[in-house]
């Protein structure tokens, strides 16, 4: 059957590439905060079209970072997309604040603006729009409301313009368009205050010039030397494979007009090629190739997240019964393509 994705592939394709990169790093005996990092981050800020980016342990810790300093704390509220992975509201409730999920839109999956603005209060300390899927939403309604925005993108690498957000969290988990060898994750800033701050608290609060003096209450969030070079490795071929991506969507669309996809988008990546389907279950079952299911639960239905609930989120909820995710990934041979559009044809 064809795989939803075949991680494998990627590192027969860029394999040499990578094992040259870790054993410079293992030749050099710097394993942390090294050249390495500061390369990639300098590069990866660079494609971004930002000043400055941090690399940190994960996504979720992204996400956490950027609110610690945008200074949301205990007690303070953040609102998220009701659709989305339960990272995105796993980082606010780490910095012991509260995750206030509103709808998405019907056609795009993201977080609508107007559910949004309904449940933003005096206690709103920031608002995280989620690129879902790797399509990229309008950043601009959401700087109306007041509070800064802190973009999730972590499935968007590529797709996301600068904008006049706080910050933009990225993740590099290796089914990640730009994927690691292992966890990491980035925050990617037009303040350079921010992004020193940001610095800090990924080593304790530590301030590099000054060896084991910290001025900040923090703990550890860093990046491998070891996972930043096979990142620089990786983002090297990030163009080509979000351009693969979209053809292999492109395809999909073509065969299976009567489906309801994504609302596409020029800049979207498709980190995940997702239709929805009413009667999910038979129509995974009648296909002769693997599927997945990006997300079976809204935030306001997850057992752990459920007493968040202040509106009704009838259209995230709709998602989360109907989404099916189709393969698609750089690697697919021009025969896997066609056997998957046979298949939803």
């Amino acid at each position: 059957m064809v795989p939803l994705i075949d991680l494998s592939r990627r590192w027969q394709a860029h394999g040499d590439e990578v094992e040259k990169a870790v054993a410079r790093v293992l030749d050099s005996g710097t394993i942390l905060l090294g050249p390495e990092l500061e390369a990639f981050e300098t590069e990866f800020a660079a494609y971004c079209g930002y000043d400055r980016a941090v690399g940190v342990a994960s996504g979720t810790e992204a996400i956490r970072l950027a609110l610690v300093a945008a200074g949301v704390g205990p007690g303070d509220e953040v609102v998220v997309p009701a659709l989305t992975a339960v990272p995105t509201a796993a980082a606010v409730c780490a910095v012991g604040a509260v995750p206030v999920p509103a709808d998405v839109d019907p056609e795009t999956a993201g977080l609508d603006p107007a559910s949004a603005a309904s449940v933003v209060s005096e206690r709103t300390k920031a608002i995280v729009p989620v690129h879902l899927y790797g399509r990229p939403v309008d950043i601009d309604p959401f700087l109306d409301l007041g509070p800064p925005v802190i973009e999730d993108a972590a499935q968007a690498h590529g797709a996301v313009s600068p904008a006049a957000s706080f910050a933009v969290a990225y993740s590099f988990y290796p089914t990640k368009n730009l994927g690691g060898v292992g966890d990491g994750g980035a925050v990617v800033t037009a303040d350079t205050g921010v992004a020193a701050y940001v610095r800090r608290l990924r080593v304790h609060g530590m301030v590099p010039e000054r060896a084991y003096v910290h001025d900040e209450i923090a703990t550890n969030s860093r990046m491998s030397e070891i996972e930043a070079a096979a990142l620089r490795i990786c983002l090297g071929h990030l163009d080509a494979g979000n351009a693969r991506r979209r053809e292999i969507a492109r395809r999909f669309r073509e065969a299976a007009p009567h489906l309801t996809f994504q609302a596409d988008h020029p800049r979207h990546v498709y980190h995940l090629c997702v239709v929805r389907v009413p009667g999910r279950d038979a129509f995974r079952d009648g296909l002769s190739v693997r599927t997945g299911v990006h997300y079976p639960l809204s935030l306001v239905d997850q057992p752990a997240y459920r007493h968040l609930r202040r509106i009704e989120c009838p259209v995230a909820r709709a998602w989360a019964a109907e989404c099916v995710t189709l393969p698609c990934f750089p690697e697919m041979t021009d025969e896997e393509i066609d056997t998957v559009c046979e298949a939803i044809a």
